[in-house]
């Protein structure tokens, strides 16, 4: 390791959400983290870890992960799914803090191995559960609790995403089954279950239907989920895969209390409609969402702009991993989240049944 007191940063991964974390990274290490370098880039094409480095300034660029595992003090884990558990846990053998994309591994039998792993280690660790930081969400969710609404009669959820084998995402491994693990359900909507379960309650059973219409064994595109919550109401995810690359993804949200009614068609930066009592509907706009969350967050509205509003998630790990305190969403919330998905797809196998989470 370098004698520098600067914390070095490795990305390990370039592919396209790596390019959304090399940009935050950057950003943040240039704006608030003067003891932090954006140091080294790995990938096993070379050629696409070279333009990572050369963009960020990167000092050492290679194909070997084990050479940014050696050299670095904070580590990205971008790499497809099937490669997360190896790279995680040589990570925590060499005592670094991991950021680590969803999913967490292909199964939910290694993604608790591997909460457990980097818990009992006590090194610093998030997950890219981006949903965590979102404006819409989290001002969507302080609506909600600002006064009582009566019960909460309904909550659906439709998560839609071109299939992301091709266009801007490139990943064509997401087809492979052992690589990925699943379809939109794990790939995607662990986003989703995530968020669900923030929201409106921890989930202690759920109902499932999955199918595949796109010719790739074992890679659903549609995912039909009713979720159970322990306080007694019930929430339902439509997850889709499609091929309308004009779509890109998008979600839209509605929830209906006793005596209001919440829905969003964004689920980063965007408007948000509220109708309560007898009221005429009023949608909130953007930059009254964008307020009201930096109000929450105490942001300096000065300080900030879409763009670094959009990286919070990298400048809120980086600032843990700074101050020695615990990142989130962190393994263990990811952990949960693998949990519950593993209860849908048992389900699915078994025609729909009830499926309790263990």
């Amino acid at each position: 390791m370098s004698e520098s007191k600067q914390q070095r940063i490795g990305l390990i991964g370039c592919g396209h959400i790596a390019r959304f974390h090399a940009r935050n990274i950057k950003d943040a290490v240039g704006r608030e983290f003067p003891d932090m370098t954006y140091y080294a880039a790995c990938d096993r094409k070379l050629d696409r870890a070279q333009a990572f480095a050369e963009i960020a300034g990167c000092e050492l660029v290679t194909s070997k992960a084990d050479k940014i595992i050696d050299a670095c003090d904070v580590i990205y884990i971008c790499t497809e799914t099937a490669e997360h558990v190896a790279l995680v846990e040589q990570a925590v053998t060499a005592g670094r803090h991991i950021f680590c994309e969803k999913p967490l591994a292909t199964n939910n039998a290694d993604a608790q191995r591997l909460a457990a792993v980097v818990a009992a280690a006590g090194v610093i660790n998030q997950v890219g559960l981006i949903l965590n930081y979102s404006p819409v969400f989290t001002v969507l969710a302080d609506l909600m609790q600002a006064q009582d609404f009566g019960e909460l009669l309904s909550v659906h959820l439709r998560d839609d995403q071109c299939f992301p084998i091709d266009g801007q995402y490139g990943s064509n491994w997401r087809a492979d089954v052992e690589r990925a693990g699943g379809g939109t359900l794990i790939e995607h909507s662990i986003h989703d279950v995530d968020l669900l379960r923030r929201l409106f309650g921890e989930i202690s059973a759920v109902s499932c239907r999955t199918r595949i219409t796109s010719g790739h064994p074992g890679i659903e595109d549609v995912a039909l989920v009713s979720f159970h919550h322990q306080q007694g109401h019930t929430s339902t995810l439509a997850s889709i895969w499609h091929a309308m690359p004009i779509r890109q993804s998008g979600r839209s949200l509605e929830v209906f209390f006793t005596r209001a009614r919440f829905t969003t068609e964004h689920d980063y930066f965007g408007t948000i409609t509220c109708q309560i009592d007898d009221a005429e509907p009023i949608t909130l706009s953007s930059d009254e969402v964008l307020a009201r969350f930096m109000s929450l967050q105490q942001l300096n509205p000065v300080d900030e702009d879409l763009r670094s509003l959009g990286g919070l998630c990298d400048r809120r790990f980086l600032r843990a991993v700074t101050a020695g305190t615990q990142a989130s969403p962190g393994f263990d919330s990811a952990a949960l989240g693998h949990k519950i998905v593993d209860a849908c797809y048992r389900s699915a196998e078994s025609g729909g049944e009830l499926v309790r989470i263990g």
